[in-house]
């Protein structure tokens, strides 16, 4: 899996100028889910999320997790995460899932996000969304199960 972490002061995702998912102060995550992804991606995932401490204690200092500032999260399917460029100028996404293999994947982490205690919310799996964020910082973490 790929997750692009950003820290925000508020996000929100919008479906055919309907807002179905929005946050205040924050995670938007953007996730990729590629075809050998499974639970064990998403424990580790959820826990190194819960834990990231990236907002500022009172000395200043990027210290705290995301629960020292109720924060909530946006989680965004972006399959695209897996865009292999190497050859030419047309993207191949390959490497990416299927829908029937990362639509329960992506359903999964959400899930372990909830009961992990977090606010999640989400835009819809498959359609075109529109996001919107004041990326905080800017402070932007990229994971990669592969790369742990």
């Amino acid at each position: 899996m790929r997750v692009v972490l950003q820290r925000v002061r508020q996000a929100s995702v919008t479906i055919d100028e309907t807002v179905v998912g929005a946050i205040g102060q924050g995670f938007l995550l953007l996730v990729g889910i590629e075809a050998t992804d499974t639970q064990k991606e998403i424990d580790y995932l959820v826990h190194k999320i819960a834990n990231l401490r990236v907002f500022t204690d009172d000395a200043d200092k990027m210290n705290l997790p995301i629960t020292a500032v109720d924060g909530a999260i946006l989680s965004i399917s972006q399959f695209t995460l897996y865009a292999d460029t190497k050859k030419g100028n047309r993207p191949s996404y390959t490497q990416a899932a299927k829908p029937e293999i990362s639509e329960p994947i992506y359903n999964a982490f959400n899930a372990a996000l909830t009961a992990a205690g977090f606010e999640v919310a989400t835009g819809r799996f498959g359609a075109d969304m529109q996001v919107a964020l004041v990326n905080d910082g800017p402070v932007t973490i990229i994971f990669d199960t592969d790369h742990k």
